[in-house]
């Protein structure tokens, strides 16, 4: 019996292992390499087809747009040097003016551009949400955190300068943080 007791002594001296912080570094890194890595890293499972959804969704316009801006723009040199070959394209054919066709190309190369901005938006909020959720992964939401209103009612008290006591009740709400 005395032989066991120092092991048993020494499996109780030992700390506890603790885990390591969660690290917002980490979760941005994660989110920097690969879209929805950082949210799986902490723990938000359920946002990572939101992300893919949103990329999808840019990629679409994106393609769609710059696949019309191209047609546009064949269009419009097929008009402005004047070709009389035959072409296959949606914009020829329907008494476009050259600036009619310039307005068409400019519009869908605005549209393209702005879908590839809002993508690159997308991705830097993909990794802003993974570095507040890593920031906020560890914070303790109990039932210290409350705000209490209840009403309220005391006795006047006697007011000295003004030599006479005031009978009644006081009301009001009292407000308590908690924090």
């Amino acid at each position: 019996m005395l032989l066991l007791l120092p092991g048993l002594m020494a499996l109780q001296e030992q700390p506890e292992k603790k885990e390591p912080p969660h690290s917002a570094h980490k979760a941005s890194i994660y989110s920097l390499v690969l879209p929805g890595l950082g949210q799986a890293y902490n723990k938000k499972y359920w946002k990572i087809p939101v992300i893919y959804a949103g990329f999808g969704t840019m990629f679409y316009f994106a393609s769609s747009q710059g696949k019309l801006f191209r047609e546009a723009r064949t269009a419009y040199d097929y008009v402005l040097n004047e070709y009389d070959y035959p072409i296959d394209n949606q914009f020829l054919g329907k008494n476009y003016t050259t600036e009619d066709l310039q307005s068409i190309k400019d519009f869908h190369r605005r549209n393209m551009e702005l879908s590839w901005i809002i993508s690159g938006l997308w991705y830097v909020l993909n990794i802003v949400d993974a570095a507040v959720d890593a920031h906020l992964f560890d914070y303790d939401i109990n039932d210290d955190l409350t705000v209490e209103i209840e009403p309220m009612a005391q006795p006047m008290q006697l007011v000295p300068e003004q030599k006479m006591l005031n009978q009644g009740l006081q009301t009001g709400f009292t407000v308590r943080l908690r924090f």
